[in-house]
């Protein structure tokens, strides 16, 4: 695992900051509290997404003499690619009138679209996410689903493995069946929805 700085090579020409476990890092995108979000290599993030790695839940603080150890508010698996213009935001709860944040796990081979805004609880491997979609506070997206463009997920929505969801707000449509995610990885080859997104990574420059 690693976080998103510090970067081991730079190009003044390239768009994308590459660090030292293949992430690749739009300098136009927004990362606050990096030292708060974990990416564990080969993934995107691209131009306009925001990450807001600041908002976490406040670890108690250090006794005299010891440091404070890094919170870890936003954890991006393997190969999984954040769209231009996404917000990825942990979700918040009010508590005796204060906010509470907490941690958002993103799985591998995520794919999430253009615009789309995100504060689910988890999103787990293999999940394409279309544009302009909204992921609401809490809600929990199993494996191997696919959520069509504009579909708003509602608050504390699950939406079980392998489901095809759409609406406003969402509802499940359908399967996915065997065949998605089949497929994808090797040299030359082309990426899959829900397969292994290792192929569009490495075309993104």
């Amino acid at each position: 695992m690693s976080r998103p700085a510090p970067v081991t090579r730079r190009s003044a020409k390239t768009e994308y900051i590459e660090t030292d476990t293949g992430n690749k890092i739009s300098r136009r995108a927004r990362i606050e509290g990096k030292q708060n979000i974990m990416l564990a290599g080969k993934s995107v993030v691209m131009a306009g997404a925001t990450l807001r790695g600041d908002l976490h839940r406040k670890s108690d603080k250090p006794a005299e003499g010891e440091k404070g150890s890094s919170v870890t508010a936003i954890s991006v698996g393997k190969a999984s690619i954040i769209s231009t213009d996404c917000t990825i935001r942990p979700p918040m709860r009010l508590s005796r009138g204060q906010m509470t944040f907490y941690p958002m796990r993103i799985g591998d081979n995520v794919f999430i679209g253009t615009g789309t805004h995100v504060s689910a609880l988890s999103i787990s491997s293999h999940v394409h996410i279309g544009a302009g979609c909204v992921l609401s506070p809490f809600c929990v997206i199993k494996e191997s689903c696919k959520i069509l463009p504009d579909t708003v997920v509602p608050s504390h929505m699950i939406i079980p493995p392998g489901s095809i969801v759409a609406g406003r707000p969402a509802r499940v449509i359908g399967e996915v069946g065997e065949g998605l995610g089949q497929g994808g990885g090797g040299e030359g080859e082309e990426y899959v929805e829900g397969g292994d997104l290792r192929p569009l990574v490495r075309s993104i420059k």
